[in-house]
């Protein structure tokens, strides 16, 4: 063996890598006056009803249909603190005809947790509100 061919010891093959499941981490739209425009908006909302801060929050955003795609959306928070929300972005109401997913990963620790969510198309409308967890608002939610 020359010093250029590297050495390796061990594999680590993707079937080896393990991502625990996201559990009390919530995706919502949320129809919500808006005060400077005077206008109702639909905004999209991470929510940590964990009992424990998120670290390095990545949230990657899309839609899609069979004969449309979105533009890819990223936003990244440093930090979520247990039992918060933040908001992620304005939603038009012309993406409510397409899928619209919202991929979540951040750490817990030293864990790092995944998750997709998926709006599928027409499920975002006034008669799907519900109550959000930790908001006090009417919206739109998936666990």
């Amino acid at each position: 063996m020359s010093i250029f061919e590297p050495k390796i010891n061990s594999l680590i093959l993707k079937k080896d890598i393990t991502i625990p499941k996201a559990e009390n981490v919530y995706v919502a739209i949320v129809n919500e006056f808006n005060e400077i425009y005077k206008t109702n908006d639909w905004n999209a909302y991470v929510i940590n009803d964990k009992d424990v801060d998120l670290e390095m929050v990545l949230i990657v955003t899309s839609g899609y249909s069979e004969d449309k795609t979105t533009s890819v959306f990223r936003k990244k928070l440093e930090k979520l603190p247990k039992k918060s929300y933040a908001k992620i972005e304005l939603m038009q109401e012309d993406l409510f005809a397409l899928n619209n997913t919202f991929k979540v990963s951040f750490f817990e620790g030293n864990t790092m947790f995944d998750k997709t969510y998926l709006f599928r198309k027409n499920t975002i409308n006034e008669k799907a509100l519900q109550t959000i967890p930790l908001m006090s608002v009417k919206g739109v939610l998936v666990k």
